[in-house]
């Protein structure tokens, strides 16, 4: 299991006995624009608390659609993975799925072009849907018997970039706001004995390119990524090389930009070259220190969410 939070409780316990290991103090490297020591512990700590959905969010990717020999990986990228079952103890990458609607599981590659998600027809009294959640986390577009209706549809995710005209016959444009987005289908089951008319709904799920749905030449592919391993191990010590790594394909938001602008203070961002093994252990500690607080809050509002009445 790569994706609960526990396996990150202990990165900065981690990241703090790594810095125990060298017998000689390194002094930490200094530039004109790094923060002191715990303004830049202030910072790790901001970082992590933003960056920990995104992280966790790469480890289901990186089960689902990159590591073949996971256990857990669905399909490539683009393409659908229908599971005629329901989901048991066994599927550990997402931490509580429903166990009454077999799901279906779609990465997106959104970068060269606009994916085109068809849908059948759908009887009125069976429920399904398909979640678009971005790198970012944010679900931002819902098709299904609740959103867009129980009949028969095309609809095309494009990525934050993309520039165009809808063509004919999309319904509705959705627009992620990374390169790289999940569509996670849900399709109601009424029993055992009716698996069989789910299999028929998810097979009427389709994913296409754009290029391929108007019949049209494919554009130049986009370049070949080189994703890094990701493992409850490394992520003790190479969080923010994660963070790193999938910022470069999420533009900044209008809300993140204060959060990336002091990130970057500390090495932390899209075409940085963070390695925490390497780092002085001064700096170590200040991203060890920021991350354990970091941890520490994220904890105690997860204890203190909701209200008992």
């Amino acid at each position: 299991m790569l994706t609960k939070r526990d396996l990150l409780r202990s990165a900065a316990l981690a990241a703090i006995t790594a810095t125990t290991t060298k017998s000689v103090s390194v002094r930490a490297q200094t530039s004109a624009n790094r923060p002191g020591f715990f303004g830049a512990k202030d910072i790790a700590e901001a970082g992590f608390i933003y960056g920990l959905p995104i992280v966790m969010n790469y480890a289901v990717m990186y089960e689902y659609a990159v590591d073949r020999s996971s256990g857990q990986f669905k399909a490539p990228f683009n393409q659908i993975n229908n599971e005629a079952r329901v989901f048991t103890y066994k599927d550990t990458a997402v931490i509580t799925p429903n166990s009454d609607t077999p799901y279906s599981i779609a990465w997106l590659d959104l970068r060269a072009e606009p994916i085109v998600l068809s849908v059948p027809a759908v009887d009125p009294k069976r429920y399904y849907s398909v979640m678009l959640c971005d790198a970012n986390t944010y679900n931002y577009g819902y098709i299904g018997s609740r959103a867009t209706g129980s009949g028969p549809g095309d609809y095309m995710v494009v990525g934050p970039d993309w520039k165009g005209a809808v063509p004919p016959g999309i319904k509705k444009m959705f627009r992620s706001s990374t390169q790289f987005s999940a569509a996670a289908y849900r399709t109601q089951l009424f029993g055992q004995d009716d698996i069989d008319n789910v299999k028929k709904v998810q097979s009427g799920y389709t994913a296409r390119t754009l290029s391929a749905y108007l019949n049209q030449s494919p554009p130049s592919p986009a370049p070949t990524i080189d994703f890094p391993k990701f493992d409850k191990e490394l992520v003790k010590t190479n969080f923010f090389e994660f963070l790193d790594f999938m910022l470069q394909f999420a533009p900044v938001q209008e809300s993140e930009k204060e959060i990336r602008a002091q990130l970057a203070r500390i090495g932390i961002g899209p075409g940085k070259t963070l390695n925490f093994k390497d780092l002085p252990v001064e700096q170590k500690l200040e991203i060890g220190l920021g991350m354990k607080e970091g941890d520490r809050k994220v904890e105690e509002a997860v204890a203190g969410a909701g209200k008992a009445i």
